[in-house]
C-alpha cells in the first residue's frame, strides 16, 4: 500500500489532489480502512454492489478538481490519472510477489492484469489509457516513471513526515509513549525499505536517498513478509487486517472483545516500560461523555480534516466524503449531505473569516467560536439524522446505528427507549460540533484517525 502510494503520489496531478483534499495526514488509518473497503466491493463478486461503489467512485472524483502551487490544473476524473493509479497497484503486487520468494507466473500474471483492468472498466474509462495486454504495460510503466513523476510534496510526506505524526490506530489509543517508541523505530525503516523498492530510474530522478545496506534489509524485509503465507488464511486477509486496526474498542464487534483484552495486556507492559526505561507517564484516555477539549485541540482533532493548519472547503468536504462512504449514500441523499456541509461552509466563511483569505485560521476560530452553531449546522445535522433514518420512522435504531458509527448502540446523553431520536440526535451532534465534547460515537467517526 504504501509503495503503490508513493507511486501515484509521485504523478503531479495526484499527489496535487492529496496535498489538497486528503485526510490521508490526519487519518491515515481512517483512509486505509476505507480503502479496502472500497477495493472488496469493486473486486467481489456481486456485479450490482461493485456498479453501485464505481458510481460512488466518479461521484467523489468529480468532486476533487483545482490547480497546484505551480498553476497546473489537476482533474481526479482524467482517465490518464485514473489508469496510473491502477497501474501503480498492479505493479506493486507484482513487485511485492517477485520480492518475497513468490513471483507469478505469466498466466497468473495476465489474470491479475484483467482484473486491473476491468476495475477500471467498471469505472466507465475507455479502453486504451491502460494498455491492453502485459507486453504493453512495461514500457508504458517505464514511460511513466521516466517522463512523468516527480518529487511531489506528497510524495515527500508519505516517505518522511508521516511517520513523524502518525497516529496510533484506535487499538492502541491511550498509549501514546508506546506508540511513539514503536513509531520512531519502525518510522525510519519503513521509509527506508519503500525508497529502497521503487524502480531504480526514479529514485535517481527524484534523488531519493541510497543508503548503504538498505537493499539488503528490503530484501529481508519482504522475504520475511512472504512467510506469512503459511498463517492461517484468516490472518493475512488484508481487509480483516485493515477492519481490526480501525475497529473501535466499544464496538458490538465479538472481535472488540480481543482488542479490550490485547489493551489489558498493553497497559501492563507499559507500566513494565516506564520502569525500565525513561518513557513518559501514559495520560488517561478521556472516557466521559462530557470530557472538554480546547478549542485548539477541536480545531486540530476536527476541524482541520487535511492537516494543514487551516479550515477550508475540502475540510467539510472531507467530513462529508467520510459519512456518504460510510453510509453507502445514494446520489441524491449524498448530494443533500453536500449541499448542507456547503452551506454551513459558507455560514462560516462569512463569520469566521476575519482576513478575507478563503479559509479559517485556528486563531480566527477561537476568536469566534460561538457562530459555530449557527442555521446551516443544524441543517446538516437533519440532513445527516435523514440518510441515516433509512426505514424513514423517525428514530435511528441499532443498525442504522451502527452503519454511522461502527459501534454498538450506547445512549450516551439520552438514557430512555431502545431508539436514538431526532432531536437527541442533532442535540448530540451539535453539542460535539460546537461545545468541543469528547463523545463515544463522533470521535472515532470524524476526530480519530
Amino acid at each position: 500500500m504504501i509503495r503503490a502510494t508513493v507511486l501515484e503520489a509521485a504523478h503531479p496531478q495526484i499527489g496535487a489532489a492529496l496535498i489538497e483534499n486528503s485526510t490521508f495526514v490526519v487519518h491515515p488509518w481512517r483512509r486505509l480502512g476505507n480503502t479496502f473497503m472500497s477495493l472488496r466491493r469493486m473486486f467481489g463478486a456481486d456485479d450490482h454492489v461493485r456498479q453501485r461503489e464505481a458510481t460512488r467512485l466518479n461521484r467523489m472524483h468529480a468532486r476533487l478538481h483545482g490547480t497546484d502551487a505551480r498553476d497546473r490544473p489537476y482533474d481526479a476524473m482524467d482517465p490518464a490519472v485514473r489508469a496510473w493509479v491502477v497501474a501503480t497497484m498492479f505493479e506493486s503486487a507484482v513487485t511485492m510477489c517477485r520480492l518475497s520468494g513468490q513471483p507469478l507466473e505469466q498466466k497468473t500474471m495476465e489474470q491479475l492484469y484483467a482484473e486491473f483492468q476491468a476495475f477500471l472498466a467498471a469505472m466507465g474509462d475507455d479502453a486504451g489509457h491502460l494498455p491492453h495486454g502485459l507486453d504493453e504495460f512495461w514500457p508504458y510503466y517505464d514511460r511513466v516513471i521516466a517522463e512523468e513523476l516527480e518529487n511531489t510534496e506528497a510524495m515527500r510526506i508519505i516517505l518522511y513526515k508521516l511517520f513523524d505524526h502518525l497516529p496510533a490506530p484506535p487499538v492502541l489509543n491511550g498509549f501514546p509513549a508506546l506508540w511513539a517508541t514503536g513509531r520512531a523505530l519502525a518510522g525510519p525503516v519503513v521509509g527506508a525499505i519503500t525508497v529502497a523498492s521503487l524502480p531504480e530510474p526514479f529514485r535517481r530522478r527524484a534523488g531519493l536517498p541510497e543508503i548503504a545496506g538498505v537493499q539488503t534489509l528490503m530484501q529481508g524485509a519482504y522475504l520475511a513478509a512472504g512467510l506469512a503465507r503459511f498463517l492461517p488464511e484468516g490472518w493475512i486477509k488484508a481487509e480483516s487486517i485493515a477492519e481490526l486496526v480501525t475497529l473501535s474498542p466499544d464496538s458490538d464487534d465479538p472481535r472488540a472483545r480481543t482488542i479490550a483484552a490485547l489493551r489489558d495486556q498493553m497497559k501492563r507492559a507499559g507500566a513494565l516500560m516506564r520502569l525500565i526505561t525513561p518513557l513518559p507517564a501514559e495520560p488517561e484516555p478521556a472516557t466521559a461523555t462530557t470530557a472538554q477539549r480546547s478549542a485548539e485541540e477541536f480545531f486540530t482533532d476536527v476541524l482541520d480534516q487535511t492537516g494543514d493548519g487551516y479550515l477550508d472547503w475540502p475540510d467539510l468536504a472531507a467530513m462529508a466524503r467520510e459519512l456518504s462512504s460510510r453510509l453507502d449514500l445514494d446520489e441524491p441523499e449524498e448530494t443533500r449531505l453536500y449541499n448542507a456541509y456547503a452551506d454551513w461552509w459558507r455560514e462560516l466563511q462569512t463569520a469566521l473569516d476575519a482576513d478575507g483569505d478563503g479559509r479559517i485560521s485556528a486563531r480566527e476560530y477561537a476568536a469566534a467560536v460561538p457562530s459555530l452553531a449557527g442555521p446551516a449546522l443544524i441543517r446538516v445535522a437533519e440532513v445527516l439524522f435523514d440518510v441515516t433514518d433509512k426505514n424513514g420512522d423517525q428514530h435511528i435504531d441499532a443498525d442504522e446505528h451502527r452503519a454511522l458509527f461502527r459501534t454498538a448502540f450506547h445512549r450516551d446523553t439520552t438514557k430512555t427507549g431502545e431508539t436514538y431520536s431526532r432531536s437527541a440526535f442533532i442535540n448530540d451532534f451539535l453539542s460535539f460540533m460546537s461545545a468541543r465534547r469528547r463523545t463515544s460515537p463522533y470521535d472515532p467517526l470524524i476526530a480519530e484517525a
